[in-house]
């Protein structure tokens, strides 16, 4: 598809906020001059503050030049990029204020358009209200939604259902910005066009499966927003359930946007439901207290002006189970935190050892094969095999080798997730974002964790700054006579 095809307007309401100036801009700058969006679109952003044109094409070419990776901002491409540059004030709960929207709009009133919702989720339902008032919605309309989406099953519902009321369902884009990884999109390709994986894929050959989220940063400057959410509905109802659904899902028949997301809801539909003792037993939630990062002391979750006491967790830890005939009998074990060791987001199929060993190893067996997928600091995938160990041994001894099975990246620039997203959504393609039925079969398995929580039935761990996580997870694992992969 040309870039001409890609012609429209892309609406970001919030276009002054964080996630604007850090991703939506940057990707869509990369967009533009890359060729994969018509230079006759308009990238209007929506602000409360009033300015000039001038003064907020300089706002952005400053942010650009500050958030682009190094020698990506280049004056002659932003000087074609300014041109698609537009702004309107808009005050979400004032609706005169659309008015100045609705004039730039109907300047092209039969283009695409995109709304971008970078806002906090209690604003999605009003934005759509006012827009279909001021008669913005078309069948060309199309809103994209940041998650959370709400903090639990019923919150969700109402977001979504004032949502729906304006848009159809087809209009709709919740969207996951790990799903426009490669990597993350590398998984279907994986397992569904490799003869040789396919029958690998099953409860007779994976032992357990390991999705794991960790952030080295803190809550820095955004303790009030985090404290409402926590890591299980910030992080893992979203993020983890996901990457879940892609390793987990049976083949679709097709790579048709319903036929992919049949499959991620099939699986969401088999996690099976805690009790109040699997809770006890296969749950895990602390908070991080002072200690170091990167060398430099830093304070604990509670320890931040202005904090008051808290019960909501900045790590978590499940064990999670699949009740159909794939993966009965395969754990997966879940875990994401902040102010973690290192900055890593990883999958690890941990595949079932040889029933005995042949080779000298000290009389045990080594075999320890498994595929680690690694979506953070750096994608790659890699095949842990057994390998000789070169040398005159009178005994054939054994060690671990890694096979990179990453394909090379002849491109001068590796796309980000939210350029791929943006893409998709510019061109009608929402295989990668999440439908109402997803959205609602994860929050109803987390909801029973959380309530479980609220009621007390697991106490809240600590960990220090800077550690992996608290003893509590690692034990978690143990009991099941497996570890944590923290290579």
């Amino acid at each position: 598809m040309n870039a001409t095809e890609n012609l429209c307007d892309i609406i970001i309401f919030g276009g002054h906020g964080d996630l604007a100036f850090r991703k939506l801009l940057p990707a869509l700058y990369h967009l533009s001059n890359d060729g994969y969006l018509d230079h006759r679109s308009r990238v209007i952003t929506t602000t409360k503050v009033a300015m000039s044109k001038e003064e907020h094409i300089t706002l952005v070419r400053s942010k650009l030049q500050e958030f682009l990776s190094e020698g990506s901002f280049v004056e002659e491409k932003f000087m074609r990029f300014k041109e698609q540059l537009q702004m309107v004030v808009v005050n979400f709960k004032d609706k005169q204020s659309y008015q100045g929207l609705k004039d730039l709009l109907e300047e092209h009133p039969d283009r695409d358009r995109v709304n971008y919702l970078s806002t906090a989720p209690d604003f999605f339902g009003l934005i759509c209200k006012m827009l279909s008032r001021w008669e913005l919605v078309s069948e060309k309309s199309r809103v994209v939604l940041e998650k959370p989406i709400g903090r639990d099953l019923k919150s969700s519902r109402v977001i979504n259902n004032e949502v729906l009321k304006y848009f159809k369902e087809s209009q709709v884009y919740r969207i996951d910005h790990y799903l426009g990884k490669d990597t993350v999109q590398n998984i279907m390709a994986l397992r569904f066009s490799n003869r040789f994986i396919m029958p690998l894929w099953d409860s007779n050959n994976i032992d357990h499966i390991q999705i794991t989220v960790a952030e080295s940063v803190g809550v820095e400057g955004r303790w009030g927003y985090y404290d409402q959410y926590g890591a299980v509905r910030d992080m893992i109802q979203n993020h983890l359930m996901q990457l879940l659904c892609l390793v987990a899902m049976e083949p679709p028949c097709s790579l048709e946007a319903d036929s992919v997301r049949d499959e991620k809801v099939k699986v969401l539909r088999s996690l099976r439901l805690m009790s109040p003792s699997d809770i006890e037993q296969k749950t895990v939630r602390a908070q991080y207290t002072h200690g170091s990062s990167d060398g430099e002391p830093v304070p604990g979750y509670l320890e931040g002006e202005g904090v008051r006491e808290s019960m909501t967790e900045t790590f978590a830890a499940l064990r999670v189970d699949i009740d159909n005939w794939r993966w009965n009998g395969v754990p997966f074990y879940l875990r994401s935190g902040k102010r973690m060791q290192r900055r890593n987001s990883e999958i690890v199929i941990q595949f079932k050892t040889m029933p005995y060993s042949i080779f000298a190893n000290k009389g045990s067996c080594i075999s320890e094969n498994k595929l680690v997928i690694t979506l953070q600091p750096k994608e790659s995938i890699q095949l842990k095999l057994m390998n000789k160990i070169p040398g005159l041994s009178e005994q054939m001894r054994l060690q671990k080798v890694s096979l990179e099975l990453n394909a090379p990246l002849n491109m001068e620039h590796k796309p980000d997730a939210y350029e791929r997203l943006l893409l998709d959504v510019i061109r009608a393609n929402p295989t990668l974002f999440m439908r109402l039925d997803e959205v609602e079969a994860a929050w109803k398995w987390t909801d029973v964790v959380l309530e479980g929580w609220a009621d007390n039935i697991v106490q809240m761990k600590s960990y220090s700054a800077g550690t992996d996580g608290p003893s509590a997870a690692i034990q978690l694992i143990a009991r099941d006579g497996r570890s944590w992969h923290d290579e």
